[in-house]
């Protein structure tokens, strides 16, 4: 073995132990996205159970404010947490939270969207980059969570749906608060993300397109929260 094939074999060999010494030592909350327990796929046709049949072409939410509860009570809140969840990035479901203690988390809570100061902060980067798509402007601030799509119950151009849920000004304030308790986790936090029970609660031959802040957004944003849950 020459001494570049040996410089080569031990990068290979170091970055491999890296890799996997970081997911020994951090806690991660992984997203499945599903529709009916099973994962979500673009453009596939799926039947909600108001009989409404669909294909998703976008699915984007913002994930804000993790927060871990430990066992003995202990409690841990991740500064300037921000993740844009997007269908189309799968790298985007696994969030990395912090350095794992070995204790049990008993819960772990999240908002779903973009708070009202980080809405007024003007052009930023990350996540929450406005080139994401995510960000309408300063008078109403981040699309917390984007649903796209087609069904032939929708009487509109090409039978398209679209939500853009968001706001961020009373009484149109569309963030909402997530909390689930994982079963025994201690390094990964399994939450499954089911669209279905999202479309359960929507019939789009009556509601098909909601694009400002207002009181169907408030109602979907109500509507969202019930599609996270722990397995």
């Amino acid at each position: 073995m020459n001494n570049k094939i040996r410089i080569v074999f031990f990068l290979v060999l170091f970055f491999q132990v890296a890799l996997a010494q970081e997911k020994m030592d951090s806690v991660f909350a992984h997203l499945n996205l599903t529709f009916r327990g099973k994962p979500l796929e673009l453009n596939k046709e799926y039947v909600s159970e108001n009989k409404d049949t669909l294909q998703l072409t976008v699915f984007k939410f913002y994930i804000s404010n993790l927060k871990l509860e430990y066992a003995d009570k202990t409690t841990y809140s991740e500064p300037d947490s921000y993740y844009l969840i997007d269908i189309e990035n799968p790298n985007s479901c696994k969030i990395p939270i912090e350095k794992t203690t070995g204790k049990t988390i008993s819960k772990v809570s999240f908002s779903v969207g973009i708070d009202s100061l980080t809405s007024v902060s003007g052009a930023l980067e990350g996540d929450l980059d406005p080139t994401k798509g995510m960000y309408w402007a300063w008078q109403s601030g981040y699309i917390n969570m984007k649903l796209e799509g087609r069904s032939s119950s929708c009487k509109t151009r090409k039978n398209e749906f679209q939500f853009h849920i968001g706001g961020y000004r009373k009484p149109n304030y569309a963030m909402r608060e997530v909390v689930l308790e994982p079963k025994k986790s201690n390094f990964t936090v399994e939450i499954n993300v089911d669209v279905a029970e999202l479309f359960s609660k929507l019939e789009l031959s009556k509601i098909n397109s909601v694009m400002v802040p207002g009181t169907q957004a408030m109602q979907i944003a109500d509507y969202s929260v019930t599609m996270f849950k722990t397995k």
